[in-house]
């Protein structure tokens, strides 16, 4: 299983999509994701979209502005962002999982694939 994502810089205030492409997934029925890192800060919990295609969002300061969605068709998830803040600044990260259990989610340790992480700056 292999998850390519593409990240960006944007100015504040501006939007920028990500997508991440997974190849080769043993199953139509996973879960895909996006945590995050800042420097000097733990990896944390995004959005992910299970594969019921039911949303959930771990961050309080991104569920008005972030968006996460699936092409399943593509095996492609996006995370499309909106109103970015300097501090949304971090190693975005793409990952994927089957049958996930929903107090996991949250738990970067619970999750199988992962991406090689995109780096968004969000310019002041």
């Amino acid at each position: 299983v292999q998850l390519q994502a593409w990240g960006g810089l944007v100015q504040t205030g501006g939007s920028l999509r990500l997508s991440c492409v997974a190849s080769e997934m043993p199953s139509s029925r996973y879960d895909m994701g996006w945590f995050r890192q800042a420097p000097g800060k733990e990896r944390e919990f995004v959005a992910a979209l299970r594969w019921t295609n039911a949303r959930v969002y771990g961050l309080d300061s991104v569920k008005a502005r972030f968006t996460i969605s699936r092409d399943g068709a593509k095996n492609t998830v996006s995370l499309q962002m909106s109103s970015l803040k300097p501090e949304d600044t971090a190693l975005y990260y793409c990952t994927a999982h089957a049958g996930l259990i929903y107090s996991s989610l949250s738990n970067p340790t619970a999750w199988n694939y992962w991406g090689q992480g995109t780096l968004v700056t969000v310019s002041s």
